[in-house]
């Protein structure tokens, strides 16, 4: 009895290590990595590029899910705590020259900054083709680019936020944190109430349906 007993524990434990190890081979199977390096490897470049508040990404997208998939960018405008405007950088379901996805990468370079006073400039820059766009800004040259969604997974179907052009969290005493706003979690949507911030922009993406 003791021996049967054994054997139905053991094969009862074999049924649930398949079944989580097939869940958990499903779910690596539907993310996708984000890695991002900020400015470049040429210290003089990087040194003019910080000087006049230029900020550069060079992005890899990587996993076995990105294969055939279309993508999307979105823009989100917050000022003063409020989601202002929402404009589509591109989809590339609605542009036959993008098209799907065709490999388990994809790169993606970013640059970004003041095109004037008031003006926010940023392009995105793929192997094939590249989209500028431009936005109002406060008058103000703390404007920083955040690589956001390179701290989580991210998982097919599902939109993220890749990028956070954000203004920094300001103390009574005048001294500015970026890292403070970036660093407080994932209900990024509402670091203008939190931090005071008074204008901010998010940009979204995702890979599938």
């Amino acid at each position: 009895m003791k021996k049967q007993t054994i054997k139905i524990t053991v094969i009862r434990l074999a049924r649930l290590w398949l079944f989580f190890s097939c869940f958990v081979t499903a779910a690596q199977e539907n993310t996708i990595q984000m890695k991002s390096d900020i400015y470049s490897e040429n210290k003089t470049l990087t040194d003019i590029m910080r000087f006049e508040d230029i900020d550069y990404y060079t992005t890899k997208f990587t996993g076995t899910a990105l294969k055939n998939k279309e993508y999307y960018i979105v823009a989100k405008e917050i000022w003063n705590g409020k989601i202002k405007k929402t404009d589509t950088v591109f989809n590339s379901s609605t542009n036959s020259y993008i098209g799907k996805i065709e490999k388990d990468s994809m790169n993606l370079r970013v640059i970004a900054g003041k095109s004037s006073n008031k003006t926010l400039k940023i392009k995105f820059m793929f192997d094939r083709f590249e989209v500028q766009k431009e936005y109002k800004s406060i008058r103000s040259d703390d404007y920083s680019l955040r690589d956001f969604g390179s701290h989580f997974p991210i998982i097919t179907g599902k939109p993220f936020y890749a990028f956070a052009y954000i203004l920094p969290y300001e103390d009574k005493q005048g001294n500015k944190f970026w890292c403070a706003v970036e660093s407080s979690g994932k209900d990024i949507e509402s670091w203008g109430k939190e931090f005071g911030i008074k204008h901010y922009i998010l940009f979204e993406m995702q890979f599938g349906e």
